[in-house]
């Protein structure tokens, strides 16, 4: 039976610790790549990686690569690639750079990979995901990006920790772009089937939601001198998983939405499934007033932050 072909572009924390993920769940052939001037460096973590199977019990076959071709043929390609957020940093800072560095990765995507599903992960991630697609030319369905996973991922463990319950029992969803704006959704969150405005103050509730949207910036401060890589990466594997396994998986993505929630082609934070395809569709749900307000603020941002990246780098 074939492997599925899994390769990631850029050899960091992000992209090496979702390397670990998939070959510890053993999803693929895994290739990691990444720039020439980083010299042999993925090739010392692919092979230490393939070297932990036999202890752990997985088997993967993990290259370590500087050289593009040897990505030909992705099943799924994901993107890492680009410079990381620094103290004092917010994901726009990043912006000019980075659209450069997506744009180059993605054109020997296009050239390598013509039927491979594209998850960027580089931020400022709405942005970067509009520019995958730009330069692609795959269609929408076939580029998304990772946020909503890790956003909620980060709101219900916050809310364990509040009510000192299993983040297994914590059903929760984020809608909007990957940030500040980010949307809490109140009325899909409940712990252990219970809505979770029948177990908090409001006020507990708006900290626990102030908390998720600044949780990078959180980790960003306490590191110094990197970012988040353990939560970031998992959840990554875990949209790997949902399109080489197709679960169809009903999980939080930047997706691109036209007449979807009236969002007008741009992509933002929204409930999809998840599957071989790619996003087979995405879940349109009622807002209540409050939601919509919050939502709509979000698709503004995203909107603004996309035409200043037209602005530096071109359409």
């Amino acid at each position: 039976m074939r492997r599925h072909k899994i390769s990631i572009i850029g050899a960091g924390n992000v992209g090496a610790t979702t390397a670990h993920w998939c070959a510890a769940a053993e999803l693929g052939d895994i290739v990691l790549l990444d720039i020439p001037q980083t010299e042999d460096m993925p090739k010392g973590k692919a092979l230490d990686l393939m070297q932990s199977g036999p202890i752990m019990g997985f088997d993967a076959n993990v290259v370590g690569t500087t050289d593009y071709q040897d990505t030909a043929g992705s099943d799924v390609v994901v993107v890492t690639a680009g410079i990381p957020r620094k103290p004092g940093m917010s994901r726009d800072d990043l912006l000019s750079t980075n659209a450069k560095i997506v744009g180059s990765v993605v054109e020997q995507v296009r050239n390598l990979s013509p039927n491979s599903i594209i998850i960027v992960v580089s931020n400022p991630l709405d942005a970067m995901v509009q520019r995958a697609l730009q330069v692609s030319k795959f269609p929408p369905s076939r580029v998304l990006g990772q946020a909503g996973v890790l956003d909620t991922a980060r709101y219900r463990t916050f809310l364990a920790m509040e009510l000192g319950v299993s983040v297994e029992d914590v059903s929760a969803l984020l809608m909007g772009g990957h940030g500040d704006t980010m949307v809490p959704m109140p009325s899909c969150t409940s712990v252990g089937g219970i809505p979770v405005r029948r177990l908090m103050s409001d006020d507990r509730l708006s900290a626990i939601v102030d908390r998720a949207r600044n949780g990078g910036a959180e980790i960003v401060g306490l590191l110094k001198t990197g970012s988040a890589y353990y939560a970031p990466a998992a959840a990554t594997a875990q949209m790997v998983e949902a399109i080489v396994r197709d679960k169809k998986r009903l999980i939080p993505c930047a997706a691109y939405c036209d007449k979807e929630y009236g969002v007008g082609g741009y992509y933002v934070g929204v409930p999809v499934i998840l599957g071989a395809g790619g996003v087979e569709r995405v879940v349109e749900l009622q807002l209540d007033e409050q939601e919509q307000r919050d939502f709509l603020k979000s698709v503004q941002a995203v909107k603004e932050l996309v035409a200043k990246m037209a602005e530096l780098v071109g359409s």
